[in-house]
C-alpha cells in the first residue's frame, strides 16, 4: 500500500468541501482523492497509479472532470492552507 497524505482531520476537511459542492457521496472517494495526490506528488504515469487508489482511468477522469469545473482548485486550496501537509 502506498504512502497516504490525508490524515482523519485532513480528510473531514475536505470532505465538507466535497460535500457542499456534492461531490461526495460514494465510499471509495477518499482514495479517490489520495490517488490524485499521489499522482501529483509522484509524477508518476496515470497508467501507474498503485491499484490501491482504485482503478486508474477512474481517477484520471475524475481529476479531469474536478480541474475543468474548478473543483479540484477548491480542494488543493484547502490542501495547501494546511501547514502540517507536506
Amino acid at each position: 500500500m502506498p504512502r497516504l497524505l490525508l490524515s482523519d482531520k485532513h480528510w473531514s476537511k475536505l470532505r465538507e468541501i466535497l460535500l457542499s459542492k456534492a461531490i461526495y457521496n460514494k465510499r471509495d472517494r477518499r482514495m479517490t482523492v489520495e490517488g490524485m495526490l499521489y499522482h501529483m506528488r509522484t509524477g508518476c504515469p496515470w497508467r501507474d497509479l498503485p491499484e490501491a487508489f482504485g482503478n486508474w482511468n477512474k481517477v484520471y477522469k475524475r481529476f479531469n472532470a474536478w480541474s475543468a469545473t474548478g473543483k479540484w482548485l477548491k480542494v488543493f486550496k484547502a490542501l495547501v492552507a494546511q501547514p502540517d501537509m507536506e
